[in-house]
């Protein structure tokens, strides 16, 4: 029972090893777009900091990161979150969007926000720079009214 066990557990150790050597997509352009939410909207200096601290490194082409994501499988799972994440909203091509649905897309990111939806827990868990202090949110929130009119 005894080998048995070794057996499984150097098995395992074998093909996690042999996992790190499977490249993932990454999600790095170096390109900044004229579609860019930021360019477009060319929002203050701290706002435009906070939302690439708390959403591009999902909702952009341009992610920075962690260490940890050089280990598999867990950079299998953040290369899937973050293609989820592009197809529900991407700032880099938010100007690519139809008018209404940037209108739509921008209600959606205020209700989030307010609602402590985005940035997902998950995320701040780890990136303690994305979360969003009461004033963040307030002034985040403000601007987003402003703009959406």
């Amino acid at each position: 029972m005894k080998k048995k066990i070794m057996k499984i557990g150097f098995g395992l150790v074998v093909i996690f090893i042999a996992i790190q050597f499977i490249p993932t997509a990454r999600n790095e352009s170096t390109e900044t777009l004229k579609s860019d939410f930021v360019v477009m909207f060319s929002p203050p200096k701290n706002i435009a900091l906070k939302l690439k601290t708390a959403c591009y490194d999902c909702h952009s082409n341009k992610t920075t990161y962690p260490w940890y994501n050089k280990i598999q499988p867990v950079a299998w799972f953040l290369e899937h979150h973050i293609e989820e994440a592009k197809e529900e909203l991407n700032f880099s091509e938010f100007g690519n969007y139809s008018n209404r649905k940037q209108k739509s897309k921008l209600k959606s990111i205020k209700n989030e926000i307010k609602d402590a939806k985005m940035p997902l827990k998950s995320y701040t868990l780890m990136h303690k720079d994305a979360k969003f202090s009461k004033e963040e949110k307030e002034i985040m929130l403000k601007w987003l009214e402003k703009i959406n009119n």
